[in-house]
């Protein structure tokens, strides 16, 4: 153990099924016994070349708003990540390991008797898998990520490649074979149940299965590979949980699904933050950084703000029970229960009908995830660049005016496909560019599963939550196409599961614009 000006580091090989997991134990410079807060990575590649006592020297020093507040920190690599050995398969350990570290704690001379969960994305979901809670986990700060699997992977059935795709691979093995056969486009493989064998060089288990249940209510999502071990976790946890994400996190509408269904009780002693930036949490790469936007310095030293609250030694940082979000072109945070708008503002989306041909070798580029994918936010390309993406508008707004909650659009549409899909982007008209908003994809066998080719029929369309002021002037750009690539894994206008699909063909789409509209949700 070294001592430090402020506090005390050292670092153990936790061995635990044949692996070495390296832990990191920083403490206050004082004897006694102190409540833990436990953190997981496996994002710390950097260090598996840093010498061990640098790497104990700069957790010290990044950890010291915790240590000078009388906690202790427990930072372990996670299986096959920086100095720990083992593979790393996504999720797939982090429960047996995560229960294994928090059991260590609890025979240390240091715990008191209290143990504490902080993590964000990645890091917030190795937690999760370790619930129900022991009795002495006594609260949580778990930021970007929500405990439904399906959500990394799909959207309406939907792969997604600009979330799951690139980072299950990026993370697989990460150690034992750092080299993989990847580009973006391997996703247009045919079929593409062949994935893991051609990029990864051999079958995974676990990812062929979850490219073969695109269904949300298939009970694969129940099993371990499906994320079943944490479904729902949250609901009657029971305990004080801060959780915070982005209006353009990529986990956005699952975090606001989460938190709307956790039971009264653990919703009374929590809350909920929503800042208006991406996954990062920063605005300097967004195209627009609202000036006091950024919570961690409108809220400085709010997580150990939240667990002194806790164990009370304070007030809250943020209202319990409630949601604090920033109201974007509004410039000024908000709370309440952020309810969605009672009052609706309607627009039919044109007069006529359009048609286009969708071909899937030649998919339709979108830029930034906005909240369903990576990539927060971009300004978008002008429009009509592309015979195959038809973009509409609703009238300039007359006066000011607060959106907030879930847009909605609904589409009265026809192919000469036995299947075919359709996604729609809407993006804020400024004099800037054009702000992107939120994106949706839905193919036409969820909402009829024998369509008849040339048959009209209505799709529906739900954004993620937002608040957001639409300044007078201004309106919205609705972009409908039937693809959005490096977004979303491309319809081969075939019916059937889509990763066993071996071949494509062009599809001729219409879109019955005077049978369609968009519902905005206005708060007055």
């Amino acid at each position: 153990m070294s001592n430090q000006n402020k506090g005390y580091v050292y670092f153990e090989y936790l061995n635990f099924k044949d692996a070495d997991l390296f832990t990191v134990v920083c403490l206050p410079k004082k004897e006694g016994k102190f409540p833990t807060v436990i953190m997981r990575n496996p994002y710390v590649d950097a260090d598996e070349f840093i010498d061990k006592k640098q790497i104990c020297a700069n957790k010290l020093a990044e950890f010291q708003p915790w240590i000078e507040g009388g906690y202790a920190v427990v930072f372990q690599h996670c299986r096959g990540r920086g100095k720990s050995s083992g593979d790393c398969i996504p999720y797939i350990n982090e429960r047996e390991d995560g229960l294994f570290l928090q059991e260590w704690v609890r025979h240390q001379d240091f715990y008191n008797g209290e143990i504490y969960l902080y993590g964000g994305s990645y890091t917030a979901a190795i937690h999760y898998v370790t619930a129900p809670f022991a009795d002495d986990i006594k609260g949580a700060v778990l930021r970007v990520k929500d405990t439904e699997r399906y959500n990394c992977n799909y959207r309406n059935g939907f792969f997604k490649i600009g979330l799951h795709g690139g980072w299950y691979v990026k993370m697989y093995k990460r150690k034992t074979m750092p080299t993989k056969n990847y580009t973006p486009e391997s996703f247009n493989m045919l079929p593409l149940s062949d994935f893991s064998k051609t990029v990864l060089g051999e079958s995974v288990a676990d990812f062929n299965a979850i490219l073969a249940h695109p269904n949300h209510n298939d009970d694969f999502w129940n099993t371990r590979y499906g994320g079943g071990e944490t479904r729902g976790i949250l609901n009657h946890a029971n305990i004080p949980i801060l959780l915070t994400t982005g209006f353009y996190d990529c986990f956005e509408g699952g975090i606001f699904d989460m938190w709307n269904a956790l039971d009264e009780e653990t919703k009374s002693k929590s809350a909920l933050v929503v800042h208006p930036f991406d996954h990062g949490c920063c605005g300097e790469l967004e195209p627009v950084n609202f000036e006091n936007g950024d919570m961690n310095k409108e809220f400085p030293n709010h997580a150990v703000k939240w667990i002194d609250y806790v164990r009370g030694k304070g007030d809250p940082p943020f209202t319990l029970g409630k949601t604090t979000y920033y109201k974007l072109f509004g410039d000024n945070w908000c709370c309440d229960g952020f309810y969605t708008a009672n009052t609706c503002q309607k627009f039919v989306l044109g007069t006529t009908s359009v048609t286009y041909k969708y071909d899937p070798q030649n998919p339709a580029v979108f830029k930034g995830g906005l909240s369903a994918n990576f990539g927060g936010n971009e300004w978008q390309d002008e429009p009509n660049l592309r015979d195959d993406i038809i973009t509409v508008y609703t009238p300039e707004f007359e006066s000011d005016t607060y959106i907030k909650g879930k847009i909605k659009i609904k589409l009265k549409v026809k192919s000469d496909c036995e299947d075919t899909c359709f996604y729609v982007r809407t993006s804020l008209c400024k004099k800037e560019g054009y702000y992107g908003l939120r994106d949706d994809i839905n193919q036409i066998s969820n909402f009829r599963e024998n369509y008849v080719s040339g048959e009209e029929i209505a799709m529906d369309f739900t954004f993620d939550e937002h608040a957001f002021v639409i300044k007078k002037g201004e309106k919205i750009r609705i972009d409908i196409s039937s693809s959005a690539f490096p977004l979303y894994v491309r319809h081969t206008n075939n019916k059937g599961l889509f990763s066993e699909q071996s071949t494509t063909k062009i599809a001729k789409n219409t879109v019955i614009l005077d049978k369609s509209y968009i519902e905005i949700p206005v708060e007055e």
